[in-house]
């Protein structure tokens, strides 16, 4: 699992029937640069600036009600960020 902070919302006006209802998000990971910026696919509604627990690659599938080609998917809100130095 990746710790990041939202940086922005992917918008797609056409997508695959699998990825309807799915919203992208741009996920820095925690101590990354903006290079480091990737994309995964939201369910729970993460918003810009919050810090989330991303999974990635095939354990995303088991997250999932349905096959989605999806390869990171948030998995949690993190209400509490630990210190980080």
């Amino acid at each position: 699992m990746i710790l990041g902070t939202v940086k922005g919302t992917v918008y797609s006006t056409r997508k695959m029937d699998n990825l309807k209802g799915l919203k992208f998000l741009m996920i820095q990971p925690v101590g990354g640069s903006k290079k480091d910026i990737f994309v995964a696919a939201d369910t729970i509604g993460a918003g810009i600036g919050e810090l989330v627990l991303v999974t990635c690659n095939q354990p995303t599938q088991y997250a999932l009600d349905y096959p989605a080609p999806v390869d990171a998917l948030v998995v949690g809100i993190v209400d509490n960020p630990p210190a980080m130095e």
